[in-house]
């Protein structure tokens, strides 16, 4: 069993615009892209766990974010990163699509996105890392056993100060941690 990074996509890997569901409005944050490939080389199996709430609020609809993702697999690959995995959690329980509003068990803060991809890449999630920029992804992380859960201040965000969970952006978090 191999260690995973998991990594929240909005606010880790693009800017968060808002409701991200288009190729041509994604932009890297920068430094993301470097560092997914500095986790791959020290082995950790690279999986996207994002919720997705736009679709549940009918602002997009899954083949949207499914097209993202596509995009989003094409263009890591071309940069010599490969993705094991993306979940996203389409749910909100007051969402206005009546199929997605509903209560679920991979909607961030809950730990179903990592527990599934998980058991599907025979993941050592002790060994694990969880990247996100919300209190949730940290929760998330937690709630699921990942080993080390790591809150990213890309967005602007407020970060508590915590010095062994928040960092800057991902590349110091990585420095932090010490890979290489």
């Amino acid at each position: 069993m191999r260690p995973a990074a998991f990594l929240d996509r909005d606010g880790v890997i693009n800017l968060d615009h808002g409701y991200v569901s288009r190729w041509e409005d994604f932009e890297f944050v920068p430094g993301a892209v470097e560092a997914m490939r500095r986790l791959q080389a020290a082995g950790y199996a690279l999986v996207i766990v994002t919720n997705q709430s736009g679709i549940a609020r009918g602002y997009y609809d899954e083949a949207a974010v499914l097209r993202l993702h596509e995009a989003l697999s094409v263009h890591l690959a071309q940069q010599g990163v490969t993705l094991a995995a993306i979940e996203y959690c389409p749910h909100l329980p007051d969402g206005s699509v009546a199929r997605y509003a509903v209560e679920c068990d991979c909607r961030k803060p809950a730990p179903g996105m990592i527990l599934r991809s998980a058991a599907a890449l025979g993941v050592d999630l002790a060994r694990s890392l969880m990247f996100g920029d919300k209190p949730s992804d940290v929760e998330a992380g937690t709630r699921a056993g990942v080993g080390r859960c790591v809150r990213l201040a890309t967005n602007g965000n407020a970060l508590d100060s915590d010095p062994d969970i928040d960092f800057p952006d991902l590349p110091r978090a990585l420095d932090a941690l010490g890979i290489a």
